[in-house]
């Protein structure tokens, strides 16, 4: 038989398993940087949507914020891998992530034969979000309180509007801006928001696109990836910096995740061409793959 057939007989018990299921797709990385790697990722999405799958896309866009206000001379902040936003920050944020990031998505998902349509967290009230309480962090040895600006959490999901879209054929693209009871725009680390819109659609999987093939045993090298791990491990990988920056926020919203339902959390190379098809429909997989001991 030949490869390619037997690559399309591999696929078939996955396509059958997932048939019918949500799946989170975190866009991060060169994914949203690179446009040909960003095309490749949307075909694959595209595909699943073809084979009776239900994926939902959320995307980040730090680069491009940060890239965007060093241009603006405005240097960006860090707290424990968040974003300090003041106003002028969320501004940009926002003109990044709705106007040029989602909407370029949303285009190519068209031209590949999908039906995207892009949210904010706003959309349906979605995200309902809160300002997140000023941080401790730990500066060269002394702990400081700091407020992280007009930085959100999640309060609650309402899922409604993304299963309404996704029964009716479309592919919806979210974007982590939310807005509180008061109607001010936060700024929601779309790790977060991914992991959270995943528990609330019971998602199959969360799948986070990254610029690394997975967590690594060690950081500094991209050959000793670890390919699965119960998550309930992840606290002590914290603990030994195993995952460390802005690998954290990451991996605390897929426990978080996979505590509220989701069934497993992918996290893989995006930068790799159709990474995605190859993790969810090959037995070998090429990332990391979070999971509840059963």
């Amino acid at each position: 038989m030949h490869k390619r057939e037997n690559i399309l007989i591999e696929a078939l018990p996955y396509i059958r398993e997932f048939y019918g299921s949500f799946m989170v797709v975190k866009m991060g990385g060169h994914a949203i940087v690179d446009p040909e790697i960003m095309e490749k990722i949307v075909q694959d999405i595209v595909l699943l949507k073809f084979v009776g799958i239900h994926p939902v896309i959320v995307h980040g866009g730090g680069a491009e914020i940060t890239e965007k206000m060093e241009r603006m001379g405005k240097k960006p902040e860090f707290v424990a891998g968040l974003r300090v936003t003041d106003s002028e920050t969320l501004e940009i944020a926002r003109m990044v992530l709705v106007g040029n990031v989602n909407s370029k998505i949303v285009s190519l998902i068209s031209k590949h034969g999908g039906k995207g349509v892009g949210l904010s967290g706003s959309d349906g009230s979605l995200i309902v979000a809160r300002k997140m309480a000023p941080q401790r962090v730990n500066v060269e040895g002394i702990e400081k309180e700091i407020d992280l600006g007009w930085v959100g959490e999640t309060e609650v999901i309402n899922p409604e509007i993304v299963t309404i879209l996704a029964d009716k054929g479309y592919i919806p693209v979210i974007s982590p801006i939310a807005a509180d009871d008061k109607g001010n725009d936060l700024n929601v680390n779309a790790d977060t928001v991914a992991g959270d819109i995943a528990a609330a659609l019971q998602a199959k999987k969360l799948i986070s696109l990254t610029d690394v093939p997975g967590i690594l045993s060690d950081p500094k090298d991209r050959e000793t990836r670890i390919s699965r791990i119960v998550y309930d491990e992840i606290e002590r990988l914290i603990c030994e910096n195993i995952i460390s920056g802005g690998m954290i926020p990451k991996v605390k919203s897929s426990a978080q995740a996979i505590e509220g339902g989701v069934g497993q959390v992918h996290i893989i190379d995006g930068s790799m061409p159709h990474s995605l098809l190859l993790e969810l429909f090959t037995d070998e997989g090429i990332g990391t793959m979070i999971y509840r001991k059963e």
